[in-house]
Parts: structure tokens; C-alpha cells; sequence
């Protein structure tokens, strides 16, 4: 007889978890699924499906644009917020029983219930009914910041609200210049609304690639969208349906809605992870797990944004897959987490892997950029004022390719492939024997001969 109720009890429903669940279900493992909320975690439910949804809605605008150049006249149009967000609730109602059913296909069962910690081995359902686990998998995800107290931050939305507006704002200001407000800044530009982004760093997308940054904050000002960097949101007044943003500069915006995107911290909270004597990582505030998701308690593992590691969708499935591999499936395996390609589904799109210009000036002693910015073949009729960006990093002594980033459309869907071959240690020799294939954006990727820069590091003496 043994003292557990199951081999794997998993606190959280969304893509990491569920994809532990099933994987070690299907090794033979009992496992039960607990989500308090709706299956299928921040990705499905509120945050890169819809918010990808929308962006698809807020590209017709543009193609409408676009369409008198190639001959088409078409009446005015109309958009509708609420049959959008309708549609969109649709979609990720469908979704959420997907994974639901998912679960219980491979065997594991669910239980709709918050689950915290009693002690290391036992975790309390809402109901009170306790289950004993053998292993513990913690999969909570994460949730937007708020930022600090200022006057009227009780008027603040995060991503969380702003999918459920009763109707769209004709003004909206939004803080923050990473991939969320990004994408919301130009989701509601493209729907028509008068935007303004507002960031306390000197450029957008924190991080990135340089010449990534600067392309991107020049196309989105091209669009219209008005970018004020330097400074933050002080405080916030309402007077009746508007709001007033007052703003560190001393300046003041006036809007509909205001909307705070500033960064996520992980679902650490409420758990119990004290009771099971679970260590926090002091540096990230996520749990502290080692190379296999495995924390300070030797039989609980944590993975995806509550690690606060790379809060990427992918990478926590990958986390939840290796995890189930590595327990249940009698093989020990381990996170590759280099060359991880990322995308930001603003407009302009933008997808990136492997290293930044500067980091691999940090990195190798001779590096080779290649870099090429030009208008897109579609624009030639239709008049849209765009440029694309496309970047090669080349470590100049290996003649690996160590880095590709692009700005323009379909950016994402490149550098998936193109991170095949950096994964693969490709060559730029590689990538100039490939053939052209003509007429692409794409084909510059294989076209670029000559390097707009290159950088040696003088060695110290």
C-alpha cells in the first residue's frame, strides 16, 4: 500500500503543465492536473493567441490601405470591437477544451480547484479534500506588474483587461516598451485608436538588437503612434469617461483607457511554498530551480514564468516535456536554452535568434555584420511608407552565423527556419552557397556579399 494518492500532482493547467501532465501520463504515471482558473495558462487565454487574433484584425486596416494601389476600390469600412472580441472568446472557449480534453485523453485527471501546499508531500484543494503526491510539479506561470502605487493606478488596465474592453478606446495610453505594449500600441493603432506609448528607458524593446530598436520605434512612429521615452506615468486623473496621465516630464496625455505593460512576476504567491520549504531565486523572484527544473525540495520541480527563466510559451513546454523525460521516462534530459528564437508581433513584426550585434562584440574578437534595410516589393504599389530590416551576426573568425534579425512582415515565420541553421552552426559561407528564391523579401537573407561593418578587439596588452 502506498502513501501516495498519485505519482504526479501538477499546480497549473497552461501549456507547460499540461504538456508534463500528459507526457508522464503516457509513461504509466498517475497524474492529476489541478487550474483554478481556465485550462490552457496565460498563452491560450490571455495572452499570445488573442493578442495574435487581434493583430490579425488590426492588419486588415492596413490592407484595406494597401488596396487601392493594386487596382481594388473598395466602399468604406467598418469595424466593430465587440463582434472582434465575440469572435475572440469563441476561439478561446474551443481552445481551453482542447487542452482540457487533452489532459484527461492521456489519462491524467483534472481537477478545477486552486491547490496550495500543506507539506512537501500533501497539497489542499479549495474543497479541503487533500492528495499526497509523490512529485510535485509546479506550473503556475506568471501575471503583469502593476508597478508602484502612484495616484490612480486603481484606473490602470494590464493585458489581463484590456481583452474584455466593452468597446475600444478612441485614446489609449499605454506604459511600458517591451513585446506587450509593443504589440498593443500598434494592435490598436492598426484598429483605428490614437496611441500613445510612454517608457522610461531611452528606446523601446530593451534588449534587442540596436538597429532592431531604433527600425522598429521609427516604423511605429511612421504609423502614427506617438512614442515619449525617458519618462513615466506619475499619476492619473479621471474626469468622468477620460483620463489625464501625468507624467514624470511634467507633461500631461489625455485618454480613454490607460494601460500599464510593464514586465510579469511569477505566480509565486499563496502557494505554500514555505510550508514545502521551497527557495526562492532572490535575483529573479521566481523559484529557484536547477539545470533540470528541480527545486530546493528534491521531489518538486518548477517550470515556465514562475521560474522566471525565459517566460516564453515554447521554452516551458520544452521545460514540461524534458521534466516528464527525465522523472517518468527513465532518460535524463536537459534544456537547451541557447539560440532560442523570439518574436515581437508589432507592426513592423520582428523576429530574432541567436545574439545581439553587441553581444557578440562581447563575445568573439572579430565580428562580421551584414545588414540590408529596404522598401518590400508590395509597397511599389501601394504607396505605404515601410522599410524592411534584415540582419546577419557573423562571428568573424568561425564564419558562424551567430545571429539573425528581421523587421517586416511574415519576420517571425523567417526566423523560425532561419533558426534551424543557427542551431546548426551555419556558416555564412552556408548561407551564400543556398539559392536566391526570387522575388522574396527573404532572399536577401542569401544575397548579402559585402558586410556593412566589421569589428575586431584589439587584444590587451
Amino acid at each position: 500500500m502506498t502513501d501516495f494518492d498519485v505519482d504526479l500532482f501538477v499546480i497549473g493547467g497552461g501549456s507547460g503543465g499540461v504538456r508534463a501532465a500528459r507526457v508522464a501520463a503516457g509513461y504509466g504515471a498517475s497524474v492529476m492536473v489541478a487550474e483554478e482558473y481556465r485550462f490552457g495558462g496565460t498563452c491560450v487565454i490571455r495572452g499570445c493567441v488573442p493578442k495574435k487574433l487581434m493583430v490579425y484584425a488590426s492588419h486588415v486596416h492596413h490592407e484595406l490601405q494597401d488596396a487601392a494601389g493594386f487596382g481594388w476600390r473598395i466602399p468604406q469600412a467598418s469595424f466593430d470591437w465587440a463582434t472582434l472580441i465575440a469572435n475572440k472568446d469563441r476561439e478561446i472557449a474551443r481552445l481551453e477544451a482542447v487542452y482540457a480534453a487533452n489532459v484527461e485523453k492521456s489519462g491524467a485527471k483534472i481537477v478545477r480547484s486552486r491547490a496550495v501546499f500543506e507539506d512537501p508531500h500533501t497539497l489542499r484543494l479549495s474543497s479541503g479534500e487533500t492528495v499526497r503526491a509523490r512529485t510535485v510539479l509546479i506550473a503556475t506561470g506568471g501575471a503583469p506588474n502593476h508597478g508602484p502605487a502612484i495616484p490612480g493606478i486603481e484606473h490602470v488596465i494590464s493585458s489581463n483587461e484590456v481583452f474584455h474592453l466593452p468597446q475600444q478606446p478612441k485614446r489609449i495610453v499605454i506604459q511600458g516598451g517591451g513585446y506587450i505594449a509593443l504589440e498593443f500600441a500598434c494592435i490598436f493603432a492598426g484598429l483605428g485608436s490614437d496611441v500613445t506609448l510612454v517608457y522610461r528607458g531611452e528606446n523601446v524593446l530593451r534588449g534587442f538588437d540596436d538597429d532592431v530598436r531604433a527600425h522598429v520605434r521609427a516604423e511605429m512612429e511612421k504609423a502614427g503612434i506617438t512614442i515619449l521615452t525617458g519618462c513615466t506615468v506619475a499619476a492619473i486623473d479621471k474626469h468622468g469617461e477620460e483620463y489625464t496621465s501625468h507624467l514624470s516630464n511634467g507633461s500631461s496625455v489625455a485618454s480613454d483607457q490607460v494601460m500599464f505593460a510593464i514586465g510579469r512576476h511569477p505566480n509565486v504567491a499563496n502557494l505554500g511554498l514555505e510550508k514545502a520549504g521551497i527557495a526562492i531565486d532572490p535575483t529573479t523572484g521566481g523559484i529557484a530551480v536547477d539545470g533540470f527544473s528541480r527545486t530546493s525540495v528534491p521531489h518538486i520541480y518548477a517550470i515556465g514564468d514562475v521560474t522566471h527563466r525565459f517566460n516564453l510559451t515554447p521554452v516551458a513546454i520544452r521545460e514540461g516535456h524534458a521534466f516528464a523525460d527525465t522523472v517518468f521516462g527513465g532518460r535524463s534530459v536537459m534544456v537547451d536554452y541557447a539560440d532560442i528564437p523570439t518574436a515581437v508581433f508589432s507592426q513592423p513584426e520582428v523576429g530574432t535568434v541567436g545574439l545581439t550585434e553587441a553581444e557578440a562584440r562581447a563575445q568573439f574578437s572579430r565580428v562580421d555584420i551584414y545588414k540590408t534595410s529596404f522598401r518590400p516589393m508590395k509597397v511599389t504599389l501601394s504607396g505605404r511608407d515601410t522599410r524592411v530590416l534584415m540582419k546577419l551576426v557573423v562571428d568573424g573568425t568561425t564564419d558562424r552565423v551567430v545571429g539573425c534579425h528581421i523587421v517586416g512582415p511574415e519576420a517571425a515565420e523567417l526566423v523560425q527556419v532561419i533558426a534551424i541553421a543557427v542551431k546548426m552552426k551555419a556558416t555564412k559561407a552556408d548561407f551564400d552557397a543556398t539559392m536566391a528564391l526570387h522575388p522574396t523579401a527573404a532572399e536577401e537573407l542569401v544575397t548579402m556579399r559585402t558586410p556593412s561593418a566589421r569589428h575586431v578587439r584589439e587584444a590587451a596588452e
